[in-house]
């Protein structure tokens, strides 16, 4: 009941509209019902006998005196191709006001789907499964609001037709009546029962189907990764397997969905036959014509059919219970934001990191362990170590990435916790080592967090980035449409790009994580050149395995173990043993290796 609970929640604001088809729906059946008593009003001027219907008289005052049979019988069938006519503008209305109630709902929860998950943190983004997400997304979410349209109206609009058609039975024959409900809560019951069943195997044919999912996702999204092992067989048979699973789950449930509706078409036919016999023994004792027991057969199906269907409802109930648990799984992460700051001070690139620690929830092991240090504004700082040192580590902190574990860290004299987190990433700008570029125009990727920037600073950002004479190559220029995550483009330029992104905003604290790494050192040079000729004094952080790169800061720290091994100018770390001297030595006999290849020496 607890996704039930929820998708009401989810839907209050559409009360009114609910309601309306609610309404719309009862009158339907309701008229319905006169169908069945207009054929019994003609059958018994057929037969001459005495109508006993109970059609209201606005409907047949006008014809009922009517000396020829034949056209009253033509009468009876206009009477009842006008009411059908009225019912199909009803069905109309209300099918559209259906349609309408479905859209604003899943209109509603995907806007609230999105942006609670582009708020969740982190950590969790590095968990989660992108096809699960989509699928939460998209198919759950049209589960749901399916249900709050189609369902629920119908769910109610069974116990109405049933009391419609049983009261409607009354009228003619109490003793039939009560004939004709033997078989409703046999039915009822089996649907409960069905039900059950339904929830479970709902719940585990949704976890299947989100694994094929994610399998999908990630092989269109590495098909070219796939297709450099030729490991396309190893993935289709990954695939296969996935499918089989979902496949044998989904039979299994349609074998019992057979069962169901194979045992309930035998309870129909009983009630029936029951009933016929019943209405016949009556008919002979003299209580019922047969205009009546015809009546009460054809009304029949205003009780048997919808309690048939209570198990389809039922089974969309526990369907629909489902995907509401999966969307309010989602819903109830907390917000990366629910922990902020409110301040948005004056951010001018000085950076302080006082004692800070930090280690992953999983984790005993502190990844950073009490390090402090300054960076000045205006200075080129890179980070260098072994990999796992913390260097990463380090920048998503700076921007609220990850929390420290205790600690303090600076800018401009305010500690970060207190700065508002979205203020806080619009002055620090982050280039990722394998940034993600959208399927948008070469210029749209550039300027996206700046929809009113000129074209005169998209050019200058991409000339700072050595991008610019690249992009003019192209046919079409800055007009250039990019492939999903850039794949059109080289790793250097994808970088290139993504570093011209961030240039755009101007942002007094800059961050490389290992960004200039598919780069040639020339290019690396031109691109840090550019950005300290610059007239803003922008703060530099650059995360490095690259010594050529790091050569060149104004100061180089060295991570080791969690803490700040070294720090100082390329030269003075040259001149005491440790850490970076280690690096640096293996740095050159590697291009001193290089260089012998290509002299052909070896």
């Amino acid at each position: 009941m607890h996704g039930i609970k929820k998708i009401f929640s989810w839907s209050k604001r559409y009360i009114p509209l609910f309601i309306l088809i609610i309404v719309l729906c009862a009158v339907l059946q309701f008229l319905w019902s006169y169908i069945p008593l207009f054929v019994q009003y003609a059958i018994a001027i057929l037969g001459g006998e005495e109508p006993n219907v109970h059609l209201p008289s606005f409907l047949i005052s006008w014809y009922k005196t009517g000396n020829e049979v034949l056209s009253i019988i033509l009468m009876v069938s206009l009477s009842m191709v006008l009411l059908q006519v009225f019912r199909c503008i009803l069905r109309f209305i209300t099918n559209y006001f259906q349609g309408a109630l479905a859209q604003y709902v899943g209109y509603d929860l995907r806007c609230k789907m999105y942006t609670h998950i582009s708020e969740l943190s982190f950590s969790y983004h590095n968990k989660s499964d992108v096809g699960d997400l989509i699928q939460r997304t998209t198919s759950d979410i049209d589960q749901v609001s399916n249900f709050i349209s189609q369902q629920i109206p119908n769910f109610l609009n069974i116990f109405v037709t049933v009391f419609v058609g049983a009261l409607q039975v009354a009228l003619i024959s109490p003793k039939l009546m009560l004939v004709s409900i033997i078989t409703v809560p046999i039915t009822g019951i089996a649907s409960v029962v069905y039900f059950r069943y339904c929830n479970k195997k709902f719940d585990e044919i949704e976890k299947v189907e989100s694994k094929m999912t994610t399998i999908i996702q990630e092989n269109v999204n590495s098909a070219r990764v796939v297709r450099a092992f030729a490991n396309e067989k190893y993935e289709f048979e990954h695939m296969d397997k996935a499918n089989i699973e979902y496949t044998k789950k989904n039979i299994s449930f349609n074998r019992s969905i057979a069962l169901f509706w194979g045992s309930t078409d035998i309870l129909v036919f009983v009630q029936y036959i029951v009933t016929l016999f019943v209405g016949i023994m009556l008919a002979k004792e003299g209580s019922l014509a047969s205009s009546d027991i015809i009546a009460a057969i054809l009304l029949l199906d205003m009780l048997i059919w919808p309690m048939r269907g209570l198990g389809r409802t039922i089974a969309a109930f526990g369907k629909a219970s489902v995907a509401a648990k999966r969307i309010d799984e989602i819903l109830l992460l907390p917000s990366e934001f629910e922990v902020n700051g409110t301040k948005k001070p004056n951010i001018d690139g000085n950076i302080e990191f006082k004692n800070v620690s930090f280690k992953f929830d999983d984790d005993d092991k502190h990844l950073l362990d009490n390090i402090s240090f300054k960076i000045n504004k205006g200075e080129t700082i890179a980070f260098v170590g072994k990999t796992g040192s913390g260097k990463s580590t380090i920048c998503n902190l700076l921007v609220r990435f990850l929390e420290s574990s205790q600690g303090e860290i600076l800018l401009g004299g305010t500690d970060i916790k207190e700065i508002d987190k979205k203020y806080l990433r619009e002055n620090v700008k982050y280039v990722l080592q394998n940034p993600f570029l959208y399927s948008k125009t070469i210029y749209e990727n550039i300027a996206i967090s700046n929809k009113t920037i000129s074209d005169k600073k998209v050019y200058k950002a991409a000339e700072i980035a050595s991008i610019h004479s690249d992009i003019l190559k192209f046919k079409e220029g800055y007009s250039t449409l990019v492939g999903e995550k850039g794949t059109t483009l080289s790793g250097g330029q994808k970088q290139r790009l993504a570093i011209a992104r961030m240039l755009v905003s101007d942002s007094p604290v800059i961050i490389f994580d290992d960004s200039l790494s598919a780069l040639d050192t020339k290019t690396d040079k031109l691109i840090r050149t550019a950005l300290k000729s610059k007239d803003n004094n922008q703060t530099m952080i650059i995360v490095t395995h690259r010594i050529t790169t790091a050569k060149d800061c104004d100061r180089i720290f060295v991570l080791d173990k969690g803490k700040v091994a070294q720090m100082g100018t390329h030269d003075e770390l040259l001149k005491v043993d440790g850490l970076y001297k280690e690096l640096y030595g293996i740095g050159l006999k590697l291009e001193e290796e290089f260089n012998k290849v290509v002299r052909g020496e070896e």
